[in-house]
């Protein structure tokens, strides 16, 4: 009898200390998930892959909407990282970029698939620091010895927003100036002008009607978005004057009645449709184009023989020259230290071996990836950063994209000479202080 009594209690003892190891380890886990960030689709850090408890990597998501020929470059550094170091892994998602912001609302205010890491353009950071959607990266930014002062000034300061830093900027992408080098040796000229003088000169030289070719195709639409704001701001004008749109001040319209003034001369053929400039430039008929440096590729596989140059200064007060900006934001739910820990490794990586980025046309905004013997031997792209000094980007309003959208379609009617230039910026006045109410 005391034998069996001696083994029912061992048996006992045994029941009791297995559900104690079992209540330990759901114990565990219910902490992890009460007190660590929630990741995708309701998934715990341990889930993910946390380093400091499971040995693997620390997995984060990165979103992109990089999905032209750029996506490969990015895609490069991302896979280098990953390849560099054995504690985080990044999984690199690239989003249809006319759909980018649209996905990003709904991953941002649902959490489902949200970022942990994310590409914004730098106009976009004020709304969604407004929203109360994105965390500032200086505390993050520190950590990882990410120091601000070590990129171009124009995206920090942009980017700062009550004195603290949202964005880590990647690069800046300016309008540049193309131009034709067998029709400017052809014409006698020498080099790209630097000042509407030079430049109201050289077209005229360039333009050969007989044969369909113009000094200057003047764009109704797109690209206008970097070139007028550029023409306002070199004039003296501004888009925004604080409190109110401000484009149809004498300073703008002296501007708009430039671009419709190459059209009266006859050195920009009239009624230019949607990308008309880019196919006459594209067939040797259009000897100048103001425009992005994502135009690279598609000039550079067109074989043509064409130079890039900073866009000259045609207005009368200033060099300034707008332009947009790539940069990496953090969505504020990201709160795990891991995560956040990881993110800040990416970036230092990146702020310092962003060559990868420069070779798909685009000029970093890293100091030390400029400043490098490599980034200066590539031509294309250390030209496109001296542009940097005099870089201004949208105004700083919230929403500033559905204010200004007005703008394009009166200005291609002025252009087009169906309206005065003094009537039709009045009237893009008048229905951007509509869309504000």
């Amino acid at each position: 009898m005391k034998r069996s009594m001696q083994k029912a209690t061992a048996v006992i003892l045994m029941v009791i200390l297995v559900a104690l190891a079992a209540t330990a380890c759901g114990g565990n886990n219910n902490n992890t998930k009460a007190n660590g960030d929630t990741g995708k689709n309701g998934t715990t850090n341990e889930a993910k892959g946390d380093n400091n408890t499971s040995g693997k990597k620390t997995e984060l998501l990165f979103w992109s909407p990089f999905s032209g020929s750029d996506g490969p470059f990015m895609k490069k550094i991302v896979d280098k990282y990953n390849s560099s170091q054995d504690k985080y892994k990044i999984k690199f998602v690239i989003q249809p970029n006319g759909e980018y912001y649209k996905q990003l609302d709904v991953a941002l205010s649902t959490g489902k698939e949200r970022p942990d890491l994310m590409i914004m353009h730098v106009d976009q950071v004020p709304t969604y620091q407004s929203k109360d959607q994105l965390q500032p990266v200086d505390e993050m930014a520190a950590t990882a010895e990410i120091n601000p002062a070590d990129f171009a000034e124009a995206p920090i300061k942009y980017a700062t927003i009550d004195s603290k830093l949202y964005s880590i900027p990647l690069d800046i992408h300016p309008a540049v100036m193309y131009y034709n080098k067998d029709l400017f040796e052809k014409a006698g000229i020498a080099g790209p002008p630097t000042n509407r003088a030079e430049f109201d000169a050289a077209v005229e030289k360039l333009t050969d009607k007989a044969k369909g070719v113009y000094g200057y195709v003047v764009p109704t639409l797109w690209p206008q978005q970097f070139i007028f704001p550029s023409l306002v701001w070199q004039n003296g004008g501004e888009l925004w004057n604080g409190t109110d749109v401000a484009y149809n001040s004498p300073e703008a319209v002296e501007m708009v009645q430039w671009l419709r003034g190459m059209v009266e001369k006859g050195v920009s053929p009239a009624n230019v449709q949607q990308d008309g400039e880019n196919t006459l430039f594209l067939q040797g008929k259009n000897a100048i184009q103001f425009n992005g440096p994502w135009m690279k590729s598609q000039f550079d596989e067109a074989g043509l023989n064409y130079g890039v140059a900073v866009m000259p200064q045609i207005g009368k007060a200033k060099q300034a020259i707008y332009a947009g900006s790539h940069g990496f934001v953090v969505p504020k739910a990201v709160t795990d230290t891991n995560t956040l820990a990881g993110i800040g490794d990416f970036l230092k990586y990146v702020s310092g071996n962003s060559l990868d980025w420069a070779e798909s046309g685009q000029a970093v905004a890293s100091n030390k990836v400029m400043e490098s013997a490599e980034f200066k031997a590539l031509e294309f792209q250390s030209t496109v950063s001296q542009s940097f000094p005099s870089v201004q980007f949208a105004p700083n309003v919230l929403n500033w994209g559905t204010i200004v959208e007005p703008v394009w379609s009166e200005l291609s009617n002025a252009i087009l000479g169906k309206k005065a230039p003094q009537k039709a910026m009045d009237d893009a006045v008048a229905k951007s202080r509509q869309a504000m109410k």
